[in-house]
């Protein structure tokens, strides 16, 4: 058993224009957003972890590599930790997009199966990372406890929501989806024995 620190990437280029990312690549991070990843990075250090994972998309890797920096550990990209694929959405302004397009509307998902034109639903992303979510609790498992310390996951707003709601037991038609600010740390406590609870419950 071991906590689990999900963390979201640094303030982004396309953040500051207000554009929707999603599985973009084009924007990187911010002089603040490198600053953000090296302030969050060195809350950890001497914290014992024992692994180091990150969406490949590019935002999250810069701050992973102050994680690694810090850590002394690799980075494991994954692309099912990839932010949500906007679709055609993707480079137009966030507070322009209609709603029902993305199934998200008053902090809440209202549509966990609406789905931009080339892009995915929310129910798509839940189930994206939670696959990743399973693996990686039936990785550290295997072990047998012969490693020691957590495991940091470095990813996006909309990855952390539904991989938080799906360890914490909540299906995603009844998803909060609330402000979560750059550098934000989620921490999921008792991972392995959580989400293999889950697991026995299915996808939802």
């Amino acid at each position: 058993m071991f906590d689990l620190h999900l963390v979201r990437h640094g303030e982004s280029t396309w953040n500051t224009l207000g554009l929707a990312q999603g599985h973009n690549d084009l924007a990187e991070l911010t002089s603040r957003g490198l600053r953000q990843a090296a302030e969050t990075a060195a809350r950890f250090s001497g914290h014992p972890v024992r692994a180091l994972y990150a969406s490949d998309l590019r935002r999250a890797r810069q701050t992973a590599a102050a994680f690694a920096g810090v850590l002394g550990l690799p980075v494991f990209a994954d692309g099912r930790l990839r932010e949500r694929s906007l679709g055609v959405l993707e480079g137009t302004a966030a507070m322009a997009v209609d709603p029902a397009l993305t199934g998200l509307a008053g902090g809440r998902v209202t549509d966990p199966d609406a789905r931009p034109a080339g892009g995915e639903s929310v129910r798509d992303l839940y189930q994206r990372a939670a696959g990743f979510a399973e693996e990686l609790a039936a990785a550290h498992d295997e072990d047998g406890g012969d490693q020691a310390g957590d495991v940091v996951v470095v990813a996006h707003g909309g990855t952390l929501r539904v991989l938080e709601a799906y360890l914490t037991g909540v299906p995603v038609g009844q998803m909060a989806w609330p402000p979560l600010e750059n550098a934000r740390v989620l921490r999921i406590p008792g991972y392995v024995m959580q989400s293999h609870l889950k697991s026995r419950g299915g996808i939802r």
